[in-house]
């Protein structure tokens, strides 16, 4: 049997702050003490080592596993990603075993696509819901496309602003459900010609490119000079943290599994 990379929250504890970073081990703790934990999965600082082995690519073993886990995180949360009745969305976080505040990257709402945006709105027929789904989206999409993909925010922060000024609206808050709707097809739009290809509407794709990124910012730039300003070693890497999102909700109680 290979090594083990990646843990649910309910297989970690405090304990394993080394192997799940500080964030990992804290929330495998707060399961286990039956806390109402979002239960996804932690995957551990050696995956990120050996990110780095294999020439900065996540190897099959690592991804397949990975993917075994987001089988398991789908049926312990009753969702799935991509579903049209119950989609999955996720936040994709690092967590180094020493606290470095702000200096790796966070993906939120991962797993949004125009046919899942479409099936929530249709799923709630309140306006000020189709307003924050579309705003949730258009989010995303910029998100992912300066953190994961290094398209510069300021593409679409000059969007923002055409459409504030277009509208004669001063803040985003003023822009409806319709105006962030054309946003998010403008954002796409820029990501296409920025980069050469369409967004990613596979969450999986979307996935793999969010853990790809949180490894790659253990190296970049503000994270090695805070890592050299309080003697982190460079050779502990981060651990990613892949976790369902809840929206001012009290989650489930958690299964065990």
């Amino acid at each position: 049997m290979g090594k083990k990379y990646v843990y649910l929250f309910t297989e970690g504890n405090a304990t394993m702050r080394e192997l799940l970073g500080g964030k990992g081990a804290n929330l495998a703790e707060m399961t286990n003490i039956g806390l109402p934990v979002p239960q996804g999965f932690t995957i551990s600082t050696e995956a990120c080592t050996q990110y780095y082995e294999d020439g900065r690519k996540i190897n099959d073993e690592i991804m397949a596993e990975i993917m075994e886990y987001v089988a398991k995180m789908e049926e312990i949360n009753g969702k799935k990603f991509g579903d049209l009745q119950n989609p999955l969305l996720v936040s994709v976080r690092s967590g180094a075993r020493a606290s470095m505040p702000g200096m790796m990257d966070t993906i939120l709402n991962l797993g949004l696509n125009d046919d899942v945006v479409a099936a929530m709105i249709k799923g709630n027929p309140d306006p000020k819901f189709e307003r924050f789904v579309y705003d949730c989206y258009r989010r995303f999409i910029q998100m992912f496309s300066d953190v994961v993909m290094e398209v510069g925010k300021k593409y679409f922060e000059a969007l923002i602003d055409e459409m504030k000024e277009k509208k004669g609206v001063t803040f985003d808050t003023e822009l409806t459900a319709a105006d962030l709707k054309e946003l998010a097809g403008q954002f796409k739009a820029e990501y296409k010609k920025q980069l050469g290809a369409d967004f990613p509407s596979d969450p999986k794709v979307q996935l793999y490119e969010a853990i790809r990124a949180v490894f790659r910012s253990w190296d970049n730039p503000r994270a090695n000079v805070y890592r050299m300003d309080h003697d982190i070693p460079y050779s502990w890497g981060t651990a990613v943290n892949v976790m369902p999102m809840v929206f001012g909700a009290t989650p489930p109680p958690a299964k065990r599994c």
